[in-house]
C-alpha cells in the first residue's frame, strides 16, 4: 500500500528546481542584488533577515521539502541585497589624487602597473601606461604621499631615425618613473545613453588621466611590485615578440588579440568589421577561446590514455595558466572559472549537470564581485552558455545525437533493435543505400563514405543549429547594448567558428614549437595563417555587404520583456514535447525579428519644436525634432584638429545618444563648416542612420568635406546646397537660410566664416543656429536679415571673436546654449562672451557644466531642461 505524501509542496516545482539547484541560486542572488541597488536598509536588517529565513529552510528541508526550498532561496535572495550594499559602501580607488587635477608644474614619482603599448599615430609616437602614483611634488615645494592610479599617455614627435625610435621603449611592470603631466579627472560625456568610461577607469582602478611629453618623463632606479606579476608581464612579453617573429605584421596583429588577448595592435576598422559581421567574440579572447583550448587539451590528453582525473586537472590548469597569461581580466578568468567547475561537475554527475555547474560558476563570480551582474560581458557570457546549454543540447541530443547513434555498430544486425523506431529506420536506409554503393567501390569503402559524409551532414546541422539558436538568443543584448542587428552573423559564424577550432590549436602548438625549436613550427604555423586568412576573408568580405550595417536604437520595455520572457520560455521548452519545443524556437525567432525590423517610437513631444546641444565636449551637435517628428542633426562633433582620436564621436558620443531616444532614422543631416569637430562623426551618424538628405553651404576644398560627401552620395542621400535667402518648410518648422550667400568667396581650406547660419521657428519662437559665425558673418546678419530669436546657438564655443553686440541687439535672446569642452585648453568661454550674453538678459547654459541641454519651444515660450547623466 503506498501512503499518500505529507508535503504540500507542488511535487513537479521542486523536482524540477532541485535538478539545478546551483542555477536557481545564482538567480535568488542576483535579483537579490538587484533589489539591493534599488531598496536600501541596514546591514543588520539583511543579516538578521538571512538568518531567519537559513534556519527556516533547515526547519522545512525534510518536512516541507518545497517550502524549505522557497526559504533558501530567499535566503541567497537576502545575501545578494546585502553584498551589494555593503560592496557600494566600500571605497574602491584612492581619488585623492583628483584633489590635484589641472594644477600646473606637478612633479609625481610613481611605478608602472602594466606595460605601457607604443603607437606611431598622426605624425607622433605615443605610449599608453599605467601607473601608481608614490609621491607628489606641487609648484610650491610640498610633497605628499599618495597611492593612485593615473592612465599616463607619453608622446613624443616623430622619429627621425632609428636611433630615436630605440629610445622611445615601452615603460614596463615595476619600473619607478618621474615626470611632469598635465594632470585632469576623467569625465564622462554628459548625455542619455554615453557610456560611462569614468567608471570603467574605476574598474581598472584608475583615478586620474594624465599627459606628458617623453622629455618630461625620466626612469628612475629600483623596482616596485610583485614577483609574481612581474613574471607574468615578463612572459607576456615574450609570448607576443614570438607572435611577432612568427607572423608577419598584419597576421600577428590579429593573432595577439584572438589568441593572447594584445589589442594593442589591432586598428578601429579591424574591429568594425568583425562587430560588424557578429564575429566579435573572434577576435577578442573569450569563453570560446578558452572551450576551445579545454577541449584540445582534454582530448588529447585521452588520447594519449591519460586517466579522466588527471586529465581533468591538467585542462583546468591549463585553462587557468591561459587566463593568467592573457592578461585580459574578468571575461576570460570567468571563462576559465565556467571551464574548471563545469570539468570538476562532470567528473561528480558526468554530462548532466551543465546547467547547474554553469550556475555555480555564475554564483561564485558574483560572490567575488557583485557589481559584474550589470556588465554586458557577464551578462553575454553566461547567456550564450545558457542557450547553448538550456536550448542548444537539449533539442539536438533528440535528433542529431540519435541519429549519430545510428552510425555505430555499423556490422551488428542486431543493434538496430536498442534504437528508437526512427532512429532505426534511418540507419536501415542509411545501410540500403551503402549496399547499393558497395556494387561500385565495395563493402568496405561504401560504409565508411556514408558513415563519414553522414557524420559531417549531422555535426555541420549541429553547427548550424546551435550558430542559428545563439544569433536569435543573443538579439536582445545585442540590440541593447551594442545597438546592432547582426544580419549575418549566422553565416559568417558557419564558417569563421570551424576556422577558429584550427586556429587556437595550431597557434598554440605554433608558439609552443617557437620556444623550444622555431624550424619545427612552420606546419602548425601554415595551417594557422590559412585558418587566419579564412576569418579576416570572411569578415571582410561579409561585413562590407550593406546589410550589415543596420543598426537599431534602444528596443522598448515592451519589446525587451517579450524577447527576455521568449528567451525564457524556449529554455524551459526544451525538453518538453516537439510542439512545444518548436514554438519556444519559434518565439526567441520571433523575438529576434521585432529587435532588428520593429524600430521603437522615437521619444519626441509632438507639437513642440525641439532643440538639444549635444555633449560632445570641445565640438558642435545640435538634434532638431519638429512638431510633425522630423530629425535633423546639425554637425556630429569630432576632435580637434587633424590628428586621430581614439574615439570616433558620431559613433560613440553622438549615436548612442539618439539610440537612447529611440532614434534610428534620421530625416536631414545638416554640415556648418568643415572643421574637425564639427564633422569628424558625420560619416558614422550617415551609416547609422541613413538620412533622406545632407544640407551643405560654402564648399570648400577638404578631404574630409569630400568624403562625407562621397559616403552620402554611397548610401543615397540626397545632398542639398542652401544659401542665403533660401526659406522653406520642415515638419512644421519654417526654416531660413541667412548664410552663406552664392557668391561668398572660399578659401583653400574651411573657415569658421564658411558656417551655415539658420534661424528655425515655430509660432512665435525660434532658435538662431550659428556654427562657428564670426564677428564679421554675425555683422552682416545682424544688419542685412535682423533675426529675432528666443534661443541663441552661441557662435564657436563662446570665443571672443563671436557673439558681437550687433547680433544680440538684434536678436535680444531669452536663453542661449554654448556648446563646450569641459576644462577645454582655449580657455573657451570667454569671460567677456559671458557678459555680453548677461548684459543681454539671456539666460545661459553650456553643454560644459550642464551636459546635454533640451529646449522645447511651443509657438509662445521656450522652456529649458536637463536630460544630463551626472
Amino acid at each position: 500500500m503506498i501512503e499518500p505524501s505529507t508535503s504540500t509542496a507542488p511535487p513537479s516545482f521542486h523536482f524540477k528546481a532541485s535538478r539545478q539547484p546551483m542555477l536557481w541560486a545564482a538567480v535568488a542572488y542576483s535579483f537579490g542584488i538587484i533589489a539591493g541597488i534599488y531598496a536600501w536598509r541596514p546591514a543588520l536588517w539583511w543579516v538578521v533577515a538571512v538568518g531567519w529565513f537559513l534556519a527556516a529552510a533547515a526547519y522545512f528541508a525534510n518536512r516541507r521539502p518545497g517550502l524549505g526550498w522557497l526559504l533558501a532561496l530567499s535566503a541567497f535572495f537576502l545575501a545578494g541585497a546585502l553584498h551589494i550594499q555593503l560592496r557600494s559602501g566600500a571605497n574602491h580607488i584612492d581619488g585623492s589624487i583628483q584633489a590635484y587635477a589641472s594644477q600646473p608644474d606637478l612633479q609625481i614619482t610613481a611605478h608602472v602597473i602594466k606595460d605601457s603599448r607604443v603607437r606611431e599615430d598622426a605624425g607622433e609616437i605615443r605610449q599608453t601606461v599605467d601607473v601608481e602614483t608614490e609621491e607628489i611634488q606641487t609648484a610650491d615645494g610640498h610633497a605628499f604621499n599618495l597611492q593612485s592610479g593615473i592612465r599616463l599617455g607619453i608622446y613624443s614627435s616623430r622619429a627621425k631615425n632609428l636611433a630615436d625610435t630605440l629610445t622611445m621603449r615601452p615603460f614596463l611592470y615595476g619600473e619607478r618613473i618621474q615626470f611632469s603631466p598635465k594632470l585632469r579627472v576623467p569625465r564622462n560625456f554628459r548625455n542619455p545613453g554615453a557610456f560611462d568610461y569614468r567608471g570603467y577607469l574605476q574598474d581598472h582602478g584608475i583615478a586620474a588621466l594624465a599627459s606628458a611629453k617623453s622629455d618630461d618623463v625620466e626612469r628612475f632606479p629600483g623596482f616596485s611590485g610583485t614577483w609574481l606579476n612581474s613574471w607574468r608581464s615578463r612572459l607576456h612579453r615574450r609570448v607576443v615578440a614570438r607572435v611577432h617573429d612568427l607572423w608577419p605584421p598584419r597576421d600577428a596583429a590579429l593573432l595577439d588579440a584572438m589568441v593572447i588577448g594584445e589589442e594593442a595592435f589591432i586598428d578601429r576598422d579591424t574591429r568594425v568589421d568583425f562587430q560588424r559581421s557578429g564575429t566579435y567574440h573572434v577576435l577578442v579572447v573569450s569563453g570560446m577561446n578558452v572551450s576551445i583550448l579545454a577541449f584540445v587539451i582534454f582530448w588529447t590528453l585521452r588520447k594519449l590514455r591519460i586517466g579522466e582525473i588527471p586529465a581533468t586537472f591538467m585542462t583546468i590548469a591549463s585553462c587557468l595558466a591561459y587566463a593568467f597569461i592573457t592578461e585580459v581580466g574578468a571575461p576570460v578568468w570567468r571563462a576559465a572559472l565556467m571551464c574548471a567547475v563545469y570539468l570538476g561537475m562532470r567528473l561528480l554527475y558526468r554530462d548532466r549537470a551543465m546547467v547547474n555547474a554553469i550556475g555555480a560558476a555564475a554564483l561564485g563570480l558574483l560572490i567575488f564581485d557583485p557589481r559584474q551582474l550589470f556588465t554586458a560581458s557577464f551578462q553575454m557570457t553566461f547567456l550564450c552558455v545558457l542557450i547553448v546549454a538550456a536550448i542548444g543540447i537539449p533539442i539536438l541530443q533528440r535528433t542529431t545525437q540519435l541519429h549519430k547513434r545510428a552510425l555505430a555498430n555499423w556490422d551488428s544486425n542486431d543493434y538496430a533493435a536498442l534504437l528508437p523506431p526512427p532512429v532505426a529506420q534511418f540507419r536501415l536506409d542509411l545501410q540500403f543505400i551503402s549496399s547499393r554503393a558497395a556494387l561500385f567501390i565495395g563493402d568496405k569503402w561504401s560504409a565508411r563514405i556514408i558513415r563519414t559524409t553522414t557524420g559531417l551532414a549531422l555535426a555541420a546541422a549541429e553547427l548550424l543549429f546551435i550558430s542559428a539558436v545563439m544569433q536569435m538568443g543573443l538579439a536582445l543584448p545585442m540590440a541593447y547594448y551594442f545597438h546592432r542587428a547582426t544580419t549575418i552573423g549566422l553565416p559568417a559564424n558557419i564558417i569563421v567558428v570551424p576556422l577558429t577550432q584550427l586556429l587556437m590549436p595550431a597557434a598554440v602548438a605554433s608558439l609552443a614549437l617557437g620556444f623550444v625549436y622555431p624550424p619545427l613550427a612552420k606546419l602548425p604555423v601554415l595551417l594557422t595563417s590559412l585558418a587566419l586568412h579564412g576569418i579576416a576573408g570572411t569578415v571582410q568580405g561579409l561585413g562590407a555587404l550593406h546589410v550589415a550595417d543596420l543598426r537599431v536604437a534602444m528596443p522598448s520595455p515592451v519589446l525587451v520583456a517579450f524577447s527576455g520572457l521568449a528567451l525564457a520560455f524556449a529554455m524551459w521548452s526544451a525538453r518538453r514535447r516537439w510542439l512545444i519545443a518548436s514554438a519556444g524556437v519559434t518565439a526567441i525567432f520571433l523575438g529576434s525579428l521585432l529587435l532588428t525590423f520593429l524600430p521603437p517610437r522615437p521619444r519626441v513631444h509632438p507639437g513642440l519644436l525641439e532643440v538639444t546641444s549635444i555633449d560632445v565636449g570641445e565640438g558642435d551637435s545640435t538634434l532638431l525634432v519638429t512638431p510633425q517628428g522630423r530629425t535633423v542633426l546639425i554637425d556630429a562633433g569630432g576632435p580637434i584638429g587633424p590628428g586621430k582620436s581614439q574615439l570616433d564621436f558620431g559613433e560613440d558620443v553622438v549615436s548612442p545618444y539618439l539610440w537612447s531616444r529611440g532614434i534610428s532614422h534620421l530625416d536631414a543631416v545638416a554640415i556648418t563648416h568643415g572643421h574637425s569637430d564639427h564633422i569628424g562623426g558625420m560619416i558614422a551618424v550617415l551609416k547609422n542612420f541613413r538620412p533622406a538628405e545632407l544640407w551643405i553651404g560654402a564648399l570648400p576644398p577638404s578631404r574630409a568635406l569630400g568624403n562625407i560627401i562621397s559616403a552620402a552620395q554611397a548610401l543615397g542621400v540626397k545632398v542639398i546646397r542652401h544659401w542665403e535667402g533660401d526659406e522653406f518648410s520642415w515638419g512644421g518648422a519654417a526654416v531660413r537660410v541667412l548664410f552663406p550667400p552664392p557668391d561668398w568667396p572660399v578659401g583653400d581650406k574651411p573657415q569658421n566664416n564658411d558656417s551655415l547660419v539658420m534661424l528655425v521657428s515655430f509660432g512665435e519662437t525660434s532658435v538662431l543656429l550659428e556654427g562657428d559665425a564670426e564677428k564679421r558673418v554675425e555683422r552682416r546678419i545682424a544688419s542685412l536679415e535682423h533675426p529675432a530669436a528666443n534661443l541663441l546657438k552661441v557662435g564657436h564655443h563662446g570665443s571672443a571673436n563671436a557673439t558681437t553686440p550687433e547680433l544680440l541687439d538684434s536678436a535680444r535672446p531669452q536663453f542661449a546654449i554654448i556648446s563646450v569642452g569641459y576644462g577645454n585648453s582655449f580657455g573657451l568661454p570667454k569671460v567677456e562672451v559671458l557678459g555680453r550674453l548677461a548684459e543681454s538678459g539671456a539666460r545661459v547654459y553650456r553643454t560644459d557644466l550642464d551636459g546635454a541641454v533640451t529646449f522645447y519651444l511651443d509657438g509662445r515660450s521656450v522652456t529649458p531642461s536637463l536630460a544630463a547623466l551626472p
